[in-house]
């Protein structure tokens, strides 16, 4: 009997439990219900922004581009004749002077035509004195001077294909015989010229510029740039506009304008990647601060996000230039004079309430 007490005790227990379980359930409710939660909601989804105005400011027009360190002269030096070599004075990379001796040929034929030249030089004298005697005749004068005046640009043409001299101070890029060797006027270099050595000149070096048709009536000669390579990402070198190619690309729609850039420490090397930019001229632009602008989820949109009356309003806007950490951008619905919004943005959609703060 107490056993059967005892169970209609815990049974008694239990009901009354699982009653209150289900009057406290049915007394919840959910969050925002009162009127006191619900105000304390609203309050959370306006977020604090802070803003900066947006002005029109006037800023340089800079067209940035990439290109390639070239050379500003390459020469591939050659004889025009063929002939023995008896010494190549020089090395890759060598420096070398204007006028320098670098290579030297055979030289037989042509002290064969320097003694024929002294020997004619000195039987033109002699005629000269006959002649003011009347002993020859103006006609055989004329043509031993003649004969004469020949043979000397055979020794100077000689003298050029035996010794070959640089034509400007640079450095030597390539060897491609040895002494001794036959020298044959057939192609042997990479770039398909026939060639005993090759030099360039890297002080100054150029850059090849492309730049779109646009911008033709405003690059003039002489302008300035500033040139940056990965390779030495803290320096800036300086650069001029010196030659604007004179045709259009009809399939890129570009011209080419060539910007000199002086070398002195020679760290500009032919081949480098380098970024360059021309100052094309100044205008009124809007320039924002880099974190201000963000892109559009799964897209290449950019858009910003401006105060209106206590709330967000999203606008797409369009990068014109980089400025380090600030950007240059364009948009139809940005007039001049709204407010934008450069701290808190990242949490706002269109229509977001906010509530700008002080700084």
């Amino acid at each position: 009997m107490k056993t059967i007490s005892t169970m209609k005790t815990i049974k008694m227990i239990l009901l009354t439990a699982f009653a209150g379980a289900a009057l406290t359930a049915c007394n919840m409710k959910p969050p925002g219900a009162t009127g006191t939660e619900a105000t304390a909601a609203a309050e959370k989804r306006v977020q604090p922004v802070k803003v900066i105005d947006l002005v029109y400011s006037t800023t340089a027009v800079a067209q940035k581009s990439t290109s390639t360190v070239v050379a500003f002269e390459e020469t591939y030096l050659s004889p025009a004749l063929q002939g023995r070599i008896r010494s190549i004075k020089v090395e890759v990379n060598d420096h070398v002077k204007k006028g320098d001796l670098l290579v030297e040929l055979d030289r037989t034929q042509m002290d064969q035509t320097r003694l024929q030249y002294e020997q004619l030089k000195t039987d033109l004298a002699r005629m000269d004195t006959l002649l003011q005697h009347g002993s020859v005749t103006q006609q055989a004068f004329d043509q031993m001077e003649a004969q004469v005046e020949s043979t000397r640009l055979i020794l100077n043409n000689l003298e050029e294909n035996t010794l070959l001299r640089a034509p400007y101070s640079g450095i030597i890029t390539g060897k491609y015989y040895n002494n001794g060797e036959l020298f044959s006027p057939t192609p042997n270099t990479p770039v398909g010229k026939a060639a005993l050595i090759s030099m360039m000149q890297v002080d100054p070096v150029k850059l090849m510029v492309n730049l779109s048709e646009k911008y033709l009536p405003l690059v003039k000669e002489g302008m300035t740039a500033t040139i940056t390579t990965d390779v030495y990402a803290d320096e800036k070198y300086s650069g001029k506009v010196f030659r604007i190619h004179p045709t259009i690309n009809a399939a890129t729609r570009t011209f080419v304008a060539e910007v000199i850039v002086h070398n002195k420490k020679e760290k500009l090397k032919p081949g480098m990647f380098a970024r360059v930019s021309l100052k094309l001229g100044e205008t009124e632009a809007l320039i924002v601060p880099a974190i201000t602008v963000m892109q559009q989820s799964g897209t290449n949109e950019r858009y910003v996000m401006l105060h209106e009356d206590g709330t967000a309003k999203k606008v797409i806007v369009r990068i014109m230039n980089r400025h380090d950490d600030q950007l240059e951008i364009s948009s139809p619905g940005i007039k001049g004079g709204e407010q934008l919004i450069y701290a808190g943005q990242t949490k706002l959609e269109d229509g977001s309430l906010v509530n700008v703060v002080a700084d």
